[in-house]
């Protein structure tokens, strides 16, 4: 039976009295635009988690005052590629069934991201919605994973989703159709921040509600304290859950693996990253580098723009995150309670609708290997990164490329190459609809290498 475990942080905002000219500064100001809008909260527990989630937010920002005048750019001369032993091969793991792994899977957790919306497909609501395969949705297919899961283990393997606050409302109605079905279904909300103005560094937000362009999710890499602040981390904990497997909800590849699981359980881990090798489709994909001695995660956004076309070399940086990620349960909270879980920043800047700059900070879920005990990556096959971004990306799921059993997606034995087509729709094919009007049966594309539409 679906459990609704939805942590709901309302957020309010300040007056027009605050001044980064005010004692202490911008700092000073901000905290007090903060305070202001936690004593505008009705007493209870809304205004408890409102006021944890607005000191994580204070705690970012001022990390990003402090990097912003004393942070040294990264140092190229000291990247690195991998350890061996920092990335192991998927081929040399232990071969696993989940029939085989039953005691394991009874203490592991799925959770999947689902704070994105379908606009940039031309959809409407939640993108874990759209219709990706013989009518189903990534939820429809993701269940029926989880729920084969299982069946063949016996175990109780629970499926967690973390919202956003665009996603929270209509993800609550449509997971109520699972109430019959063999998975235990937990949802929670990540955090919700205030954008702040590019000039004065103050929120941009002055009333409570929760007007579009005002606020933002702060990225995946907030799982980890969100996760903590909803208590379900706790209760996973207390019910004997050791590990959770996290992957983005459009990732139709991002299935639980048995190999990786008893890998997990056989070195003791805390944290494993599944990449796998890059092709020119990848090359701006997030990689897993030594730094100073110290595995890490480079993102596009950190590289000195001298260097960018270096990172985009497939012959030096040959594998990026799929960000299906292994990790401990207890490690999350040991360390979201040092708070010492510092991932790195990215700085997004954005224009509202009136032109006003503005300025939100995120953070990446798979930065937080650096504080991982014993973190490593394994170089996984392609098939277990199978996102779907775009309609070129659902031409190739709903074909005759693959097949679909218990919610997991097969490539066709029939194919020749071992390798997917190349896809590029035209922008008459962006939007779903589109697309659906032009494609009205599944594509056959067996033997096809490469395809490109421009115009109608």
């Amino acid at each position: 039976m679906p459990q609704d475990r939805r942590a709901s942080f309302t957020r309010h905002n300040s007056q027009d009295m605050r001044s980064s000219s005010a004692p202490g500064g911008v700092e000073h100001a901000v905290r007090v635009d903060l305070d202001g809008l936690i004593k505008q909260m009705p007493e209870g527990p809304d205004k408890d988690k409102f006021s944890k989630e607005m000191d994580d937010f204070y705690r970012l920002f001022t990390r990003f005052l402090h990097e912003k005048k004393h942070s040294k750019p990264l140092d190229w001369e000291k990247v690195r590629g991998p350890k061996p032993e920092d990335v192991i091969a998927y081929r040399d793991l232990e071969k696993k069934e989940l029939k085989n792994v039953a005691p394991l899977l009874s203490k592991l957790a799925v959770l999947k991201l689902n704070g994105g919306l379908g606009t940039t497909m031309g959809c409407v609501g939640p993108k874990s919605a759209i219709e990706v395969r013989d009518g189903q949705t990534f939820l429809d297919l993701t269940v029926q994973q989880i729920e084969y899961l299982n069946q063949v283990s016996g175990a109780d393997v629970p499926l967690i989703l973390m919202n956003s606050f665009n996603t929270d409302e209509d993800t609550g109605k449509i997971v109520q159709k699972y109430s019959n079905h063999n998975v235990s279904i937990c949802t929670f909300n990540q955090s919700r921040y205030p954008r702040f103005k590019a000039d004065s560094n103050l929120p941009l937000a002055r009333t409570p509600e929760n007007k579009p362009g005002f606020w933002y999710p702060p990225g995946h890499g907030d799982l980890y304290e969100s996760f903590a602040n909803s208590g379900l981390l706790d209760q996973l904990i207390e019910e004997g859950k050791e590990w959770v497997f996290i992957s983005n909800v459009d990732n139709l590849g991002a299935t639980v693996d048995a190999s990786i699981l008893q890998h997990m359980a056989d070195t003791g881990a805390e944290f494993v990253m599944e990449v796998t090798d890059k092709t020119k489709a990848d090359i701006k994909g997030g990689t897993i580098i030594d730094y100073d001695g110290q595995i890490r995660l480079l993102e596009i956004a950190q590289v000195p723009k001298a260097h960018v076309d270096d990172f985009k070399r497939v012959k030096k940086f040959k594998i990026f995150n799929t960000n299906n990620l292994w990790i401990s349960i207890k490690a999350i909270k040991r360390l979201v309670a040092s708070q010492k879980f510092d991932l790195d920043l990215i700085v997004n800047h954005k224009t509202t609708d009136d032109g006003t700059a503005v300025v939100q900070l995120e953070t990446a879920v798979g930065a937080a290997i650096k504080h991982f005990a014993g973190a490593h990556g394994v170089n996984v096959p392609r098939s277990r990164f199978l996102p779907v971004k775009s309609t070129s990306d659902l031409f190739l799921v709903t074909s005759d490329l693959y097949l679909l059993e218990n919610g997991q997606l097969f490539m066709n034995p029939k194919r020749t190459f071992k390798t997917v087509p190349v896809i590029k729709l035209g922008d008459h094919f962006k939007k779903v609809n589109d697309y659906l009007a032009r494609f009205k049966t599944p594509p056959q594309i067996l033997e096809l290498d490469h395809l490109t539409v421009t115009g109608d």
